[in-house]
């Protein structure tokens, strides 16, 4: 389901709290809306200026929620996959990190919803990417039946590795990230070697689980990323592999055919 988020931002834009009210009900036990407008602004979310009030008005004016909505149907159709609240706000463009990284969109995926922050960008298969990566984090976390706190560092690197595959296999490998062409299959080997495969079941609490994956700390930045990208690349090269099994397969079979 796209929540009309259009609706909440034509009357409330600049009320953030306000805004963040709406998304309390999404959150067990939540009941400060500024906490997790706090959450939300890490991962992109929208500050209420002049700059992103004229961000939302040409998302309206260009249809991009029911863009996503055309999107959801046919990879739900697809996949199979939950229906889950989708909520579509606004990117900030002055975090100017995930700008560049995220060619101006971002999203962030919870086993029972997702959001998606956005700038208009001219091409429309970068929605469609953006979309396929998100909401196979949501396919596969439904099928893994596993509690977010335990999450380790291997379920994550093989979550992001398996979701930015399904991106280039349906739109094409010119629309997954910089990171997943950025380093060589020495340097991620490397990496591995000293920094990540004794460290695999590090839970998402240990505060290097973070900097690992995203490159935190003074690491390549989404090295961690790239690594899982590297490890399914070798899993589809060796083993038999479907989209629909990519929800299933436990994390741990991919380090089994592993060659660094």
């Amino acid at each position: 389901m796209i929540v009309r988020t259009d609706k909440w931002l034509e009357t409330d834009f600049n009320d953030i709290k306000k805004v963040c009210e709406n998304l309390l009900g999404h959150f067990k036990g939540a009941d400060d809306p500024q906490k997790i407008y706090s959450y939300l602004k890490n991962f992109g979310m929208y500050k209420p200026d002049r700059r992103n009030k004229r961000v939302f008005e040409n998302l309206k004016k260009e249809g991009y929620w029911r863009r996503t909505e055309e999107l959801f149907k046919k990879y739900k159709k697809k996949w199979n996959g939950p229906d889950i609240p989708i909520f579509i706000f606004p990117m900030d463009q002055s975090n100017s990190r995930l700008m560049r990284e995220g060619k101006g969109k971002s999203g962030l995926s919870f086993i029972d919803k997702m959001f998606i922050f956005l700038t208009p960008v001219d091409d429309k298969k970068e929605l469609e990417a953006l979309f396929v990566h998100e909401y196979h984090h949501v396919c596969r976390m439904q099928a893994q039946k596993k509690k977010p706190e335990e999450y380790t560092l291997l379920d994550s690197i093989i979550l992001e590795g398996l979701a930015e595959h399904t991106v280039a296999e349906n739109c094409g490998e010119n629309y997954t990230g910089d990171w997943s062409r950025r380093y060589s299959t020495k340097t991620l080997a490397d990496f591995w070697k000293k920094e990540v495969e004794n460290k695999l079941f590090i839970t998402r609490e240990d505060r290097q689980h973070d900097e690992i994956l995203f490159g935190l700390a003074g690491k390549p930045r989404l090295l961690g990323y790239a690594i899982g990208y590297e490890i399914v690349k070798q899993y589809k090269q060796k083993g038999n592999f479907t989209e629909k099994a990519s929800f299933k397969i436990p994390s741990c079979e991919f380090t089994k055919l592993l060659k660094f």
